[in-house]
C-alpha cells in the first residue's frame, strides 16, 4: 500500500471519529432539551440511540465507555425519579453502580452516592438515605465539594417538612448545623494556612533581598558601604511596615467577616426555630417527644440570642450571697436521692452579679448534680473571692466523673445527634455562653477526682 493511500485512510478514520463525537454531542443536547420539556418518550428514544452509538465506538476504551454509559443511565434515572417510578429508579441505580465501578472514576462514584441518597430520601427510606449520605458527606467534605452535601441536607429537610415529620426535620437540621460548623472550621483552617504560606513567601522574599543586598555591600568600600547599608535598612523597614499594615487590615477584615458569618448563622438558626414553634405548639404537649422538641426549639432560640447579643453589656446588681445560694439549693432539695447531703459555703457578704444569668447557670448545675449524685452522696455550693476583681461560684458533687477527653465537648453544641427525649445537650453550652457574656467562663476542675466540680469564674 502506497503512502498516499495510507494517509487518505487515516484521514478518513479521524474524520469519522470526529463526526461520531459531534453526533453524540448533538444527541446529548437534544435529549437534555426533551427532558427539560417533560417529553420523556422522545428523550428515552434519543438516549437509547446514544447508548448504541457509545457501545459501537470501537476507538473508546473500557473505562471511558463506562463513564459515558453512566451519564446515559443517570439521565434515565432522573426521568423515572420525576415520574415517581421507584422500581425503575432502583433498576437504573443498579446499572449506574456497575458503570461507576467499571469507570474507576472517583468523581463518578461520588455522584452515584449523591443520587442514591436523593433516591432513598425521595421514597421515604430515611435510614438507608442517612447511611449513604454519611458515606457521601465524608467523601465530598474531604474533597471540598460542599455544595453537593448542602443540597442533600436541604432535600432531607424539605422532605421532612412535606411529610410533617418534626422528628426528621429536627434530626436533619441538627446534623446540618453540626456539618456547617465543621465545614466553617475547615474553611477557616484553610484560610489560616493560606495566610501562613503568604507570610512565609513574603519572609522568604525579604530574606532573599537581604541576602542580595549583603552580597552587594561586600564590594562597596568606605562611605559608599555605609550609605548602601543605611539605604537597605530603610527599604527593608519600609517593606516590613507596609506588609505589616496590609496584613493587619486583612486580619481585621477576616475577623469582621467571621463575626458577620456567626451572626448570620445564629439568626438563621433562630429563624428556623421560630418557624417551627407555631407548628410544635399545635401538637400534643403531653407526649414526651413533642415536649422534647419544644424544649429543643426554645434552647436553640436562647443560644442564638446569646450569640447575637454577645457584645451587649450585661447589667449587674449587688446580691446578698447566703439567701441567694440557699434559695437555689432549696429548689433541688426534693429532687435529690435518699440521704444526699446538701451544703452551702457562702460568706455573709454581697457580690455584684447578673442575677438572672448566674441563677440559670447554678440551678442547671445543681439539677444535674441532683440527677447524677447517688445515695449517701454530697452536693456542695461554694462562693470564693479570689481577688479584688475576680470571684467564683463552685458546684461540686460526688456523682459520675466526666473523663478528661470529654470535658471540652460538653460545652459544645450540636456535637452529636442525640435522642431529644433524654436531653438535647444544649444546657451546658448555653451556660458557657452566659458566663462568657458576663466576662467570665464556666469550666470543669481537672483536679477534682471524687466526682465532678464546675467552676463559674466572673470578672468585675
Amino acid at each position: 500500500m502506497s503512502r498516499k493511500v495510507v494517509f487518505v485512510t487515516v484521514s478518513l478514520l479521524c474524520f469519522s471519529l470526529t463526526v461520531s463525537a459531534q453526533q453524540r454531542s448533538h444527541q446529548w443536547q437534544r435529549a437534555e432539551t426533551e427532558i427539560a420539556a417533560g417529553r420523556y418518550q422522545e428523550a428515552f428514544d434519543l438516549l437509547r440511540d446514544l447508548e448504541h452509538a457509545i457501545v459501537a465506538d470501537q476507538q473508546m476504551d473500557t473505562k471511558s465507555m463506562a463513564g459515558e454509559r453512566y451519564k446515559v443511565t443517570r439521565a434515565r434515572m432522573t426521568m423515572y425519579l420525576r415520574m415517581h417510578r421507584s422500581d425503575r429508579v432502583k433498576e437504573q441505580l443498579d446499572i449506574m453502580e456497575r458503570h461507576a465501578i467499571a469507570s474507576e472514576d472517583e468523581s463518578i462514584k461520588n455522584d452515584l452516592l449523591y443520587n442514591k441518597a436523593i433516591y432513598y430520601y425521595t421514597f421515604g427510606q430515611d435510614a438507608k438515605g442517612n447511611a449513604v449520605f454519611r458515606e457521601m458527606a465524608d467523601k465530598l467534605t474531604a474533597s471540598k465539594e460542599y455544595d453537593k452535601v448542602d443540597d442533600v441536607y436541604q432535600t432531607l429537610i424539605d422532605n421532612g417538612r412535606k411529610s410533617g415529620s418534626a422528628g426528621l426535620v429536627a434530626q436533619a437540621y441538627s446534623g446540618y448545623i453540626a456539618w456547617k460548623d465543621s465545614v466553617s472550621a475547615i474553611k477557616a483552617a484553610d484560610e489560616v494556612n493560606a495566610l501562613k504560606k503568604q507570610i512565609q513567601a513574603g519572609e522568604d522574599a525579604i530574606a532573599e533581598k537581604n541576602s542580595s543586598l549583603a552580597a552587594r555591600q561586600r564590594i562597596i568600600t568606605g562611605l559608599c558601604v555605609l550609605s548602601a547599608i543605611l539605604a537597605g535598612v530603610l527599604i527593608v523597614g519600609a517593606l516590613l511596615l507596609l506588609r505589616l499594615t496590609y496584613l493587619t487590615r486583612k486580619q481585621k477584615k477576616s475577623i469582621r467577616l467571621a463575626n458577620e458569618n456567626n451572626a448570620l448563622k445564629a439568626k438563621f438558626i433562630s429563624n428556623i426555630s421560630a418557624q417551627l414553634s407555631p407548628t410544635l405548639q399545635k401538637l400534643d404537649s403531653s407526649r414526651p417527644e413533642v415536649k422534647a422538641l419544644v424544649n429543643f426549639s426554645d434552647h436553640i432560640q436562647t443560644l442564638s440570642q446569646l450569640e447575637t447579643t454577645m457584645e451587649e453589656t450585661v447589667e449587674m446588681e449587688d446580691t446578698h450571697l447566703p439567701p441567694f445560694c440557699q434559695d437555689l439549693m432549696n429548689q433541688i432539695r426534693d429532687k435529690v436521692r435518699s440521704n444526699v447531703a446538701l451544703a452551702i459555703d457562702a460568706p455573709n457578704m454581697s457580690a455584684s452579679i447578673n442575677k438572672e444569668y448566674v441563677s440559670h447557670i447554678l440551678l442547671h448545675l445543681l439539677r444535674n448534680a441532683a440527677k447524677y449524685t447517688p445515695e449517701e452522696g454530697h452536693i456542695r455550693l461554694e462562693y470564693k473571692k479570689r481577688s479584688a476583681h475576680k470571684h467564683q461560684f463552685i458546684v461540686s458533687n460526688t456523682g459520675s466523673f466526666i473523663p478528661e477527653e470529654k470535658r471540652d465537648d460538653v460545652f459544645k453544641p450540636f456535637l452529636e445527634i442525640r435522642d431529644l427525649t433524654i436531653g438535647d445537650g444544649l444546657g451546658l453550652p448555653i451556660c458557657r455562653q452566659m458566663a462568657v457574656k458576663m466576662n467570665g467562663d464556666l469550666t470543669i476542675d481537672p483536679e477534682f477526682s471524687k466526682g465532678t466540680r464546675f467552676v463559674l469564674t466572673l470578672q468585675t
